[in-house]
């Protein structure tokens, strides 16, 4: 029961080339930062990624995708990461852009058992009748496109079905964890995080925190131990090392 490894570096030391992956975080907040460093440093490629953006700031997974390790990209984000524009529209990363709910749900329902579920958005659009870009040529032309979904009517209204997604790994951080890999994640660090974990075959979660099992009160689990495969814990200097994506600050009146 206790799947807590020694290092980052020996908890990702069986990642293949190829790997797919599902990695927890939104922007800056709840991303395994330390588990993709430890990734870099063992210079596995064509990594296929499935997370809601691919980093920022040059952090987290825009890392591995500056040094050209990922291939393909399963997200609902492409803002704020330049680096990850010029790749997809060059031609040279593979991208399939879905609704941000429809992925949280997709990997949820990997996770659950649940191979394929009907939603309602995207009907109407190119999610649904295909001919997203998923790759350019790099001339400008798209070189492979998406497919046309199944669409179906319940009770008058048209839904898509969209398949679950399941992962050979996923990496995913938390604010405090137990031995037997039970987490607790803090604020919107809960967005992707439980979600990435569940997808995963194979989950990977660092933790700020690592506790005995038993000081987690069951009812503040976010994400039981069965979803989780191995628990790394962080030194104090990796915890606390947190960038802010954006500061925005009033000047204070100044009275006479």
């Amino acid at each position: 029961m206790d799947k807590v490894v020694a290092s980052a570096a020996l908890a990702v030391a069986d990642v293949p080339d190829g790997a797919s992956m599902a990695v927890g975080g939104f922007g800056l907040s709840g991303v395994p930062n330390v588990l993709i460093d430890a990734l870099y440093a063992r210079g596995v490629g064509g990594l296929e990624v499935v997370s809601n953006n691919c980093g920022a700031m040059d952090s987290g997974l825009a890392v591995l995708l500056a040094a050209g390790r990922i291939s393909r990209v399963t997200g609902s984000y492409i803002g704020g990461n330049k680096e990850f524009a010029r790749q997809y529209l060059g031609g040279e990363l593979e991208l399939e852009l879905i609704p941000q709910g429809t992925l949280a749900e997709r990997l949820r329902a990997g996770g659950a058992g649940v191979p394929a579920f009907y939603t309602p958005a995207g009907v109407g659009t190119q999610v649904a009748e295909g001919g997203l870009p998923w790759r350019y040529d790099g001339a400008g032309g798209v070189a492979l496109a998406s497919p046309a979904k199944e669409v179906r009517a319940f009770d008058g209204t048209e839904y898509v079905l969209e398949r679950g997604i399941r992962t050979d790994f996923a990496l995913v951080r938390a604010a405090k964890g137990d031995r037997h890999g039970n987490l607790v994640f803090n604020k919107s660090a809960r967005n992707f995080n439980p979600l990435a974990a569940m997808a995963g075959r194979v989950t990977v979660a660092e933790v700020e925190e690592l506790v005995e099992p038993g000081e987690i009160d069951p009812d503040h689990v976010h994400l039981p131990g069965i979803f989780v495969q191995r628990v790394v814990g962080l030194t104090p200097e990796q915890a606390t090392d947190k960038k802010i994506e954006q500061r925005t600050v009033t000047e204070r009146e100044v009275r006479g």
